[in-house]
């Protein structure tokens, strides 16, 4: 009886830890976001003001920014909602797909980064360096604060994961930004600004495919990378008494921190179904950190 309370509060303890990440990932994105769209609007005017289309660019990279902070968030708050009958598992791939979104909106915004900074070299166009660069100066202060913020939360957290590098790949601008400011001031060769903004591109690129990537693979019901069937098998048959044969095997993520697992297994003659059955689900949990399990136990008549 003891055996049995244990698991249970292990399993509560682990459900209010994944409560407690994801009330603090939505207040850090919340944060985040609200600093960006303030800010946002302080490039805009600054951008007008200046004329420089490089500010007005970077502006419009916040807003992109300020938008997916925003999906981030909804994605926590769907993911709090309880399940119910017709959504077993609940909201919690809420999350995964505002961060596949979000993959999708870096990836986006990487070629039309590319593409302006090909317009620009094509068609160079008068830049204020010294305007662009107090308010890049005030744009990396910005970023730095929201980094700091979202860097400070679960750094398993997928849908966190994706704001903070749309936080970062606007950090990237705001350097590149002064860089290119203060190249101008010196030397007046503005193509420096669209050659950078290019690189960081790159950058955004790279963390664009690697969030889609990864935020994919769980949509698709994709298995954790540590965990196939072959090794879950190994795991049952090596360690528990009384399993001839384990037939069938399926895993794979419901989010980034929850493994779904079913396996049906072909018991000897002389073993307690149900007894067998919870040693299952106990070394899952215990060795392989899997929460949700579904064991059938089949026990076939020797003829």
């Amino acid at each position: 009886m003891e055996h049995g309370h244990g698991h249970c509060h292990d399993h509560h303890d682990h459900a209010a830890h994944a409560d407690l990440n994801t009330a603090d990932g939505r207040r850090r994105v919340a944060i985040a976001g609200i600093v960006t769209a303030l800010f946002m609007v302080v490039e805009t005017i600054g951008g007008i003001i200046s004329g420089s289309l490089a500010l007005l660019a970077d502006a419009a990279h916040m807003f992109t920014d300020a938008a997916s902070l925003a999906l981030a968030w909804l994605g926590y708050v769907f993911a709090a909602k309880p399940a119910d009958d017709t959504r077993p598992f609940g909201f919690g791939r809420m999350r995964v797909l505002a961060a596949f979104i979000n993959g999708l909106a870096l990836l986006a915004l990487s070629a039309w980064i590319v593409f302006e900074g090909a317009q620009r070299l094509l068609d160079p166009q008068p830049v204020r360096g010294s305007i662009m660069l107090w308010i890049a100066i005030g744009g990396l202060a910005v970023n730095l604060v929201s980094a700091a913020v979202l860097h400070g939360g679960d750094k398993h957290d997928i849908n966190l994961s994706g704001a903070l590098w749309h936080v970062i790949g606007d950090l990237l601008g705001s350097v590149a930004a002064i860089v290119a400011a203060i190249i101008i001031i010196v030397t007046d060769w503005t193509p420096i600004d669209p050659l950078l903004s290019m690189l960081v591109a790159l950058l955004i690129l790279i963390a664009g495919i690697r969030i889609t990537r990864r935020a994919g693979h769980i949509l698709a019901q994709g298995a954790p990378p540590h965990l196939t069937p072959a090794s879950i098998r190994s795991a049952l048959t090596d360690h528990i008494q009384g399993i001839e044969d384990i037939p069938h095997v399926y895993v794979w993520l419901l989010t980034e921190d929850k493994t779904v697992v079913t396996v049906e297994i072909n018991a000897a003659t002389d073993v307690n179904n149900e007894k067998l059955r919870q040693t299952v689900k106990q070394h899952l949990l215990d060795q392989l950190h899997v929460h949700l399990a579904t064991v059938e136990i089949v026990q076939r008549s020797r003829g």
